[in-house]
């Protein structure tokens, strides 16, 4: 039977793991599925799934960076065309959206302006109205971020779908099948203040004010219907 399969990249830090869960516990619940209906691969521990397994994918955020090459991402970005080619439903978060960008032929590494942390408001481009994700959504769009790189070229043939003040691609599509969003659908208010809080030395090494981000941080619930419709975009079987 096909699966959605939710590919592993990294894991949160040890104490949100220990009191909320993984990035793949985020996923699976916000996606709106039951249990049966996804699997979880650690891609750094196995090859990604044969192709006819997969009815759906989502590939999670890491702490790992796409310039590191690391053989397992490598791997990774090696099976995705293959994937778009079958017009398989795919959603790239953070890590994932910079690992679709780069295997496509696009291209990522630092954020120019430096990490991007919090809840920001995004800017959607007229192709975004009619784009199944992120189509219709209440205004202001707001998400959580958390990233110090981000994509910095699109891959040919990508639609630019939303940006925010600091990160010029937000989101894109490929093939009205495959999705990259550089924000965290599945991160809440809570999240993404325990990474500022994480990361707070290394933010401000870099001239970001931890503080000031920690009070850009508010619920956003309009990323988590980005997940939530991507569950049901995946589940129906569209491939428009």
């Amino acid at each position: 039977m096909k699966t959605l399969f939710i590919l592993k990249t990294g894991s949160t830090l040890p104490e949100l793991a220990a009191r909320r869960g993984d990035f793949e516990d985020w996923i699976s619940a916000g996606l709106g599925l039951p249990p049966e209906a996804t699997r979880v691969l650690d891609v750094r521990e196995a090859p990604p799934p044969p192709y006819e397994d997969v009815s759906a994918a989502v590939i999670t955020g890491s702490h790992a960076m796409v310039t590191d090459h690391a053989p397992w991402s490598e791997r990774l970005a090696d099976w995705l065309p293959g994937l778009i080619a079958r017009r398989i439903p795919l959603l790239g978060i953070c890590y994932g959206h910079q690992l679709l960008a780069y295997a496509l032929g696009g291209a990522a590494g630092e954020a120019p302006a430096g990490p991007e942390y919090g809840t920001v408001t995004l800017t959607l481009e007229a192709a975004a109205q009619s784009d199944p994700l992120l189509g219709d959504l209440p205004e202001p769009l707001e998400v959580h971020v958390s990233h110090f790189q981000s994509v910095l070229a699109l891959p040919q043939g990508a639609i630019h779908l939303a940006s925010s003040a600091q990160e010029p691609y937000q989101a894109f599509v490929v093939a009205g099948c495959a999705w990259g969003v550089q924000f965290h659908p599945e991160f809440d208010e809570d999240i993404v203040a325990t990474y500022i809080r994480a990361y707070a030395s290394e933010l401000q090494e870099r001239g970001v004010e931890p503080q000031a981000r920690l009070e850009t941080c508010r619920s956003a619930r309009q990323g988590a219907q980005v997940l939530r419709r991507f569950g049901r975009w995946a589940r129906s079987g569209s491939r428009e």
